[in-house]
């Protein structure tokens, strides 16, 4: 899986690069990387995304199965796989099912019948499914856990879930959902799905077929904020004001660590799928040798314990950083039952450091 990040760096990191040159709309604080190489890489999904997927259905726990000997009514019976990954049925002291496809399952607990009955023949059949799921969560209309048993894209796991929040103005149809925030996980792997194309352009090359517990979050629109994460004592998301600043931000998150590699502060702006990073001298700032930087909206501020010389790389500990935190938070408030997962919360843990 490939990765894919427009950078670019900012001279006050103490990176000083021939041929700089600003560009686009945050020229004063951006500088685009036109040196030869160039730091930037094509973003693609990886083609065995976009592929149905072609394993068998297996049970897990919590997963229901109605169950009859042929012929035989009273046999009838629905029963559930359980922790211990076995069901229990008739005289049968326990079959491990876990990990088996209906064939196998059937063709195990005709073999164990037949220890008490003549050739006993199993219909079975799954009634539900528990085992395998998929978060879908933040600002879509039902946000929750669904079932997944075989070929499911993302389009159809966020139409099962109601699609995208909307405004109930009558004067506007604004989207809920930050969709350049947006994300799906994998194994606690960002997959480099773009949700604007998706949902806004009907690109379908980003419609990605879904694992079992893949994770999807549409964050809020309206819940504007700076995320400060990384070596710093409080990680976490700091309410967005027009006066707020790197300095005023690692104030609001009670400093950094004492180890923190201050020097090189990152600043990620735009996308999670094509973020723009600015690499900054903290000491440079708060000695006066250079001037504060003012955030916006949405930007990501990475203290590491390290420094970085490969911004690609940088920039991806990053992104993963945030994406897992924002993971961790949802699925605390879902265990926990402490809050809405409809709506967008403060990152306020699970932020990695510096490698």
């Amino acid at each position: 899986m490939k990765n894919t990040f427009t950078l670019c760096l900012m001279a006050v990191a103490g990176f000083a690069l021939a041929g700089c040159k600003t560009s686009g709309p945050d020229a004063s604080h951006f500088a685009r990387l036109d040196t030869s190489p160039a730091v930037a890489i094509t973003n693609t999904l990886s083609p065995d995304l976009l592929k149905p997927p072609t394993d068998m259905f297996v049970l897990g726990t919590g997963d229901k199965l109605d169950i009859e000997m042929q012929g035989n009514a009273s046999t009838r019976a629905s029963v559930t796989v359980g922790m211990d990954g076995k069901i229990y049925y008739l005289l049968l002291p326990g079959v491990d099912v876990a990990g088996l496809s209906l064939t196998q399952a059937r063709e195990r607990l005709e073999k164990e019948l037949s220890k008490f009955f003549n050739q006993p023949e199993i219909s079975l059949s799954l009634k539900e499914i528990a085992s395998k799921h998929v978060w879908v969560v933040g600002r879509v209309n039902h946000p929750g856990t669904y079932p997944i048993n075989g070929a499911m894209t993302l389009i159809e796991a966020l139409s099962v879930a109601g699609g995208t929040a909307e405004s109930p103005s009558l004067v506007t149809t604004q989207d809920l959902a930050d969709l350049r925030h947006s994300f799906i996980t994998r194994h606690g792997k960002l997959l480099p799905v773009d949700f604007v194309r998706l949902l806004k352009e009907g690109d379908m090359s980003q419609n990605i077929y879904l694992q079992p517990d893949d994770f999807i979050f549409l964050p809020s629109s309206l819940y504007q904020a700076v995320y400060v994460l990384g070596a710093v004592t409080n990680p976490r998301s700091v309410p967005y004001t027009d006066q707020l600043t790197l300095v005023s931000a690692l104030a609001n998150v009670n400093g950094y660590l004492r180890d923190a590699y201050v020097t090189h502060i990152a600043i990620l702006r735009g996308s999670l799928n094509q973020p723009h990073i600015m690499v900054v001298d903290y000491k440079a700032i708060i000695s006066g040798a250079t001037t504060d930087v003012p955030l916006e909206p949405g930007d990501i501020v990475y203290v590491p314990l390290t420094p970085y010389r490969f911004l690609v790389d940088y920039a991806d500990l990053i992104t993963t950083t945030f994406v897992n935190a924002w993971s961790a938070d949802m699925g605390v408030r879902v265990v926990e039952g402490s809050g809405n997962i409809g709506v967008a919360v403060p990152v306020s843990n699970g932020a990695a450091t510096g490698k």
